[in-house]
């Protein structure tokens, strides 16, 4: 119980961080529904899985060197900035008609990528990872094996299920959106996902000093 209990308070403090994550999913919720909105969450919780487990398996030996974090913060910066810049510049141009029957969407698989790649290319979520990792093995003593695959199988679920939670009270208020309303929610994930890359490329430039 007490490693449930842990990876509960783990998963709870992640889910109430705001970064990129947190406003695809609100933003997707509210403009293409529920549905969309889960399947975003779906998206982010693969690639937090696929992160614990390349983590497990040794990536952290090569997080220390400079070229290895330089890739990672360049990378992510950059596809976060494109991102911003398409939501500030063309989706918040576009109308929008919020649909109440999400089932007719064509290629739905593009909203779990979406949520796969906003996290995935982040390297601040690999770096939380192995630090969540350092943690999980130091402070709280679980080893590589039973303890430490139910921790993080607890922190993984909560995270999704609070994911899950922030996409459907974003939904209840779709009735309530108008297209400027929508035009300053994208203006908004833009502007918050340029500033998120920028930080992450000029985080960068400290790996060579």
């Amino acid at each position: 119980m007490e490693i449930v209990f842990n990876g509960l308070k783990l998963g709870i403090v992640l889910a109430l961080l705001i970064g990129p994550v947190f406003f695809a999913i609100i933003q997707t919720s509210v403009e293409k529904g529920f549905g969309n909105g889960v399947l975003v969450s779906l998206g982010v919780s693969v690639s937090d899985i696929l992160y614990v487990t390349v983590c497990y398996f040794g990536l952290v030996q090569f997080i220390n060197e400079p070229g290895f974090r330089i890739y990672l913060a360049y990378a992510g910066g950059g596809i976060l900035v494109l991102f911003g810049l398409y939501h500030l510049f063309i989706k918040s141009r576009r109308n929008v008609h919020p649909s109440l029957d999400i089932a007719n969407e064509k290629k739905l698989y593009r909203y779990f990528i979406k949520g796969f790649i906003i996290n995935g290319l982040s390297p601040m979520v690999l770096i939380f990872w192995i630090g969540t990792i350092s943690v999980a093995s130091i402070d709280f003593g679980y080893s590589k094996g039973f303890e430490f695959f139910i921790f993080f199988s607890v922190v993984l679920a909560t995270v999704l299920m609070t994911d899950i939670l922030k996409a459907y009270l974003a939904d209840k208020l779709r009735r309530l959106v108008t297209q400027r309303s929508m035009m300053i929610m994208n203006i908004i994930v833009g502007v918050c996902l340029i500033i998120f890359g920028s930080r992450l490329i000029l985080v960068a430039d400290t790996f060579l000093q």
